[in-house]
């Protein structure tokens, strides 16, 4: 695929652009490393795409060329006249200005299964997926840049799950594409980066209904992570250990066992057990 690239130089010092720390500003520049993004995104042309955090464009100037539409958030409003000029050659894209996070995404785009694309700060990853996944109109799929090890711990499996990758499984399968170095973006982070792509599933694993008990019971697993499930749900959940112990056995789940051994088949038992 051949497609035409952003010159960012320019921007940067016409408007003397520096990246706010607080905020996680590192653009992604590097060409490969932008059609990575592209072609995780699996884009035939026809898919809506809200881009999260757009900042110099370089990334919406790409999706512009190959999606039918494309709404961009971006919360630094520095960033706005700048990115305003660098897309004025498209009509097909809208620039939002906003915290994603105080966004719903149902406002922003007009059908559902559309595309999420996002270059996000990593400080704010979990809190980003979390809100994407559980929207009322989800996408069909999402794909993050994000920092490699965190993306290796959300498709961890077999005993090694977190909180975070167990509360993206239960949306959706993630898989790592492929991965970024630090050097390709600009100003370089000190760690390298991972195209992750989430495919969601028609329906959570787990019922809508019972979603909040899930992650009150995943929350509370999770919470004392060296702990037994015995003892980590007693806890959390301020419930006395022979009712925990019971509602373990119920599910036919050993309560010596931690909440990282647990399948999502074992956390919807456990789910039925204390619903």
């Amino acid at each position: 695929m051949s497609l035409e690239l952003l010159n960012i130089q320019p921007l940067l010092k016409r408007y003397h652009i520096q990246p706010k720390k607080s905020l996680g500003q590192n653009f992604l520049v590097e060409p490969a490393g932008l059609m990575k993004v592209i072609d995780a995104a699996e884009l035939s042309g026809s898919e809506e795409v809200l881009e999260i955090g757009a900042g110099l464009g370089s990334l919406t100037y790409l999706l512009a060329q190959t999606c039918a539409r494309v709404t961009t958030v971006e919360i630094d409003r520095h960033m706005l006249e700048p990115l305003a000029e660098a897309l004025k050659p498209f009509t097909n894209v809208q620039i939002v200005p906003g915290d994603i996070l105080e966004l719903d995404p149902a406002t922003l785009v007009s059908q559902e299964h559309y595309v999420v694309v996002a270059n996000i700060p990593y400080y704010i990853t979990s809190a980003i997926i979390r809100h994407l996944l559980e929207a009322a109109v989800k996408p069909s799929r999402v794909i993050l840049t994000i920092q490699k090890e965190v993306a290796q711990r959300i498709v961890a499996r077999d005993g090694k799950m977190s909180l975070l990758s167990l509360s993206v499984f239960v949306y959706g399968e993630p898989e790592i594409v492929s991965t970024i170095p630090a050097g390709s973006f600009f100003p370089a982070p000190d760690v390298d980066s991972a195209v992750l792509r989430i495919r969601l599933h028609p329906e959570p694993l787990i019922r809508s209904s019972q979603l909040d008990l899930f992650f009150k019971l995943a929350h509370a697993g999770f919470g004392q992570k060296r702990k037994t499930l015995r003892n980590s749900l007693s806890a959390g959940l301020s419930l006395p250990a022979n009712e925990v112990e019971a509602r373990l056995l119920e599910a036919d789940i050993e309560p010596s066992r931690r909440a990282e051994t647990l399948s999502m088949a074992e956390w919807a038992r456990l789910v039925d057990s204390f619903n």
